[in-house]
């Protein structure tokens, strides 16, 4: 890619986060719409799952795909291609008759969603070549997770309030369009210095493993072992397949030396605890705000600001941080405060009060405002620039199954806990809602712990060792694989 001017980056830096806006936008505006889905479409707990779920989850499968696709032929081109799916795909999710269909064309926003958040933090990573400059603009990134959080609930809400939950997917469409043209116009094109060869065995095997995990962990609660057990099966044999087949593999999906990183591992392992925790954090809070306080979706999310606002002003400061001390404080914070916001919930039964709902909002908020800097961060810098597609693939993949483990596993407790019988009457539901979710608050407050301990374990003089060796092992293998070719 070639030098460019700080206006011009600054430009790219817009452009790529206009396709974060859309996608993440398109998440909070949807659970806000969840309560008027499950009454016009007669949908389930499960239903309400999959509707989140079967976008975060085909997401998740291909964005490691999409990004070493993108270093290979060009990520400006792969960029405009999912501009192009996400916007005719939110134009289809408007226009489904059932359920089922809308399910189905969520999975092909999703198509177009998996060459968007990845390929464009790539795009930045190559863009932002110093560090610290880097640093902010992965903090811009982060504000605009914060922005859309803002803006979601509260479009959301209006529009379906006003004109219905078809309408949450009309705000795609002119956005997806405006950065299409953007890109064309603004974006140079680059890719990596030497292409890397598809491997569509390990891409079957990561499909395979999340999409079986998924579906046992949603429909546990409503089948029985004999209809589950294949899922599970099916998911453990995909996982032992892919360790032992992609170590030897040349040229692999996923080079799982990355993990031989700490920061890398720790990045991995806390985007997915912290995205679960967000995932089902909104879907929880949506349904309590609008199925048992009786809020309309206007409402409902106006109090999700005081969630969404600190997100968007620690994202920025996160990314300050970050690029000035490390990511060992941001970290610390995003972990105190998730954990503390889950055990309110947990032991004090924080929705009883508008106060200790207030401050569990807010401190979840700034949980997450402070955690997301310092995963891209970590998970790119440690790592060849000819590796940023990938790297950057790996971090937004388990950001996205964090999501869909979050929803599912929370969906799957709260629908143990609420019997069939508790629909028939809403006193009977809002009773059997608040002690159904008490076990979600406690995975919550678990999933802030895990971000804690390794925002502490993976950020010191020992893990920065392990990923310097990890880097000068993959740049070693490049060079090496390069001087075979060139011989």
């Amino acid at each position: 890619m070639p030098e460019l001017s700080h206006g011009r980056r600054m430009l790219v830096l817009a452009i790529c986060c206009m396709s974060l806006l859309i996608v993440s936008l398109d998440n909070t505006v949807l659970n806000v719409a969840l309560p008027s889905l499950q009454r016009e479409l007669d949908a389930s707990t499960s239903g309400l799952q999959w509707t989140i779920d079967a976008y975060t989850l085909v997401l998740a499968s291909l964005l490691m795909l999409a990004g070493s696709t993108a270093d290979r032929i060009g990520r400006r081109r792969v960029f405009m291609s999912g501009l192009v799916v996400f916007t005719l795909g939110s134009l289809l999710c408007s226009l489904a008759p059932d359920l089922n269909w809308l399910v189905v064309f969520r999975m092909v926003q999703a198509v177009g969603g998996s060459m968007l958040n990845p390929v464009a933090m790539s795009i930045i990573t190559n863009t932002f070549t110093d560090p610290r400059e880097r640093a902010r603009a992965i903090g811009v990134w982060g504000a605009v997770v914060g922005l859309s959080m803002a803006a979601g609930p509260l479009v959301g809400g209006l529009l379906v309030d006003s004109v219905g939950w078809r309408s949450i997917f009309w705000v795609n469409l002119p956005v997806g369009l405006a950065a299409l043209l953007l890109t064309w116009r603004f974006v140079p094109e680059s890719r990596a210095p030497r292409a890397r060869r598809p491997d569509p065995v390990g891409q079957v095997l990561v499909i395979a493993l999340f999409g079986s995990l998924t579906y046992a962990i949603i429909e546990a609660p409503h089948g029985s072992w004999r209809s589950t057990a294949p899922s599970a099966a099916l998911a453990l044999i995909s996982l032992l397949a892919l360790l032992r087949y992609e170590p030897r593999r040349p040229e692999p999906l996923i080079d799982l030396r990355f993990f031989r990183s700490a920061p890398f591992s720790g990045a991995t392992v806390i985007a997915v605890s912290a995205f679960a925790a967000l995932g089902g954090f909104l879907f929880l809070s949506t349904l309590y705000l609008q199925n048992v306080r009786g809020l309309s979706a206007m409402e409902a999310g106006l109090w999700m600001l005081p969630m969404a606002v600190p997100t968007f002003l620690c994202a920025p400061l996160s990314g300050r941080l970050v690029g000035s001390r490390g990511p060992r404080l941001p970290l610390l914070i995003a972990g105190g405060a998730m954990t503390v916001s889950g055990l309110l919930f947990a032991l004090f039964e924080a929705e009883t009060s508008n106060a200790t709902l207030l401050l569990g909002y807010v401190l979840f908020g700034v949980g997450f405002g402070f955690v997301n800097a310092p995963i891209t961060n970590t998970a790119v810098s440690g790592m060849p620039l000819s590796q940023a597609g990938v790297a950057s693939a790996v971090a937004s993949t388990s950001r996205q199954l964090g999501q869909t483990l979050g929803v599912a596993v929370l969906g799957a407790v709260l629908a143990a806990g609420v019997s069939a019988s508790s629909y028939a009457s809403y006193a009977s539901y809002a009773d059997t809602f608040v002690s159904a979710s008490r076990p979600g608050w406690w995975i919550l407050a678990a999933c802030g712990a895990v971000v804690l301990t390794l925002g502490v374990v993976t950020t010191g003089v020992w893990a920065r060792g392990t990923a310097e060796r990890a880097a000068r092992r993959l740049e070693g293998k490049r060079l090496s694989r390069r001087a075979g070719v060139d011989a």
